[in-house]
C-alpha cells in the first residue's frame, strides 16, 4: 500500500493518508506533495478531500522520532530543509487550485491540526478524536506562517485559548466554535463530507486566483517572515 494514494468520486479527488499516525517527516511530506501534484496534473477533479486510513488518528504532526536525532546530531541543514518542506505542504494546501476539505477521521494534533487549518473546510468525526495544539507544553513556538493558518480557521478568542493552554477540543466543540463545518459520527463522516464536496465544483483558475488574493498575508508570513526563524536554527527540539 502506498503511503499516500487517491481515488476519484466524480469530480472529487479523495486523498488517503496511509502512514499510520501520518507524522511529518521528509518521506511523508514528499509523498503527499507528489499525490497533490498528480491530482492536479492528471485528473479533472474540482474538489480535494483528504482523510486518514488510521482508525483513531488523522495526523499527529511532526515525527519527533525522526527530527530529534537530526537536531541532536547538529545536522541543522537537514532540520532547516525539513521546515522549508513542511512550509511547502502548508503553502501548497492553502493555495491548491480546488476547494479542499479535510475529513478529520480521528485525532488532529500539533502539526496535523495546523495542516487541517490550511484546508478550506473541515469535517470531524464526533465519536472519537481531539483537536489540539500542544506546542506550549512541548516548548515549541509556532512560526508566523503557522499562526496565520490558525487565525484563518479558528476564531481568535478560541485560537488564543488553545494556543496558551493546549486545550483539547472535541468535534462538537469545534463545530460550536466554527472550526469545523460539521461534527459527524464516523459512520456518516465520509458521506457527509463527500456530499458537501460535490457541491463545490468551482473552476480551478478562479479558485487559484481567489486564494492567492485572499491569503496574501499568510503567504507573506510563510515566504518571508518564517525564513529568519528557520535560518536561526533555534528549533527548541530535543
Amino acid at each position: 500500500m502506498a503511503m499516500v494514494e487517491y481515488t476519484l468520486d466524480g469530480s472529487v479527488a479523495v486523498m488517503t493518508l496511509n502512514s499510520g499516525e501520518n507524522r511529518f517527516n521528509p518521506e511523508f511530506l514528499n509523498a503527499v506533495l507528489q499525490v497533490m501534484d498528480e491530482i492536479e496534473n492528471e485528473t479533472e477533479a474540482l474538489t480535494l478531500v483528504v482523510k486518514s486510513a488510521h482508525e483513531k488518528i488523522f495526523s499527529n504532526g511532526i515525527d519527533l522520532e525522526w527530527l530529534i536525532p537530526v537536531v541532536q546530531k547538529n545536522d541543522m541543514q537537514a532540520a532547516k530543509d525539513f521546515f522549508y518542506l513542511l512550509n511547502r505542504l502548508f503553502r501548497r494546501t492553502l493555495t491548491y487550485p480546488m476547494i479542499t476539505v479535510a475529513a478529520l477521521t480521528g485525532h488532529a494534533f500539533a502539526g496535523g491540526a495546523i495542516w487541517s487549518c490550511a484546508y478550506d473546510f473541515r469535517f470531524m468525526r464526533s465519536d472519537r478524536g481531539y483537536f489540539c495544539f500542544p506546542e506550549v507544553d512541548l516548548g515549541i513556538p509556532f512560526l508566523p506562517g503557522m499562526l496565520g493558518l490558525l487565525r484563518k480557521a479558528i476564531p481568535f478568542y478560541k485560537m488564543e485559548e488553545m494556543h496558551h493552554t493546549a486545550a483539547r477540543l472535541t468535534a462538537d466543540e469545534c463545530e460550536k466554535h466554527h472550526i469545523v463545518t460539521k461534527a459527524c459520527h464516523m459512520d456518516t463522516l465520509m458521506d457527509e463530507t463527500l456530499a458537501f464536496a460535490k457541491g463545490l465544483t468551482k473552476r480551478r483558475e478562479v479558485v487559484r486566483e481567489m486564494k492567492a488574493r485572499l491569503y496574501r498575508d499568510i503567504l507573506h508570513a510563510i515566504d518571508v517572515e518564517d525564513v529568519p526563524y528557520i535560518e536561526s536554527e533555534k528549533f527548541n527540539i530535543g
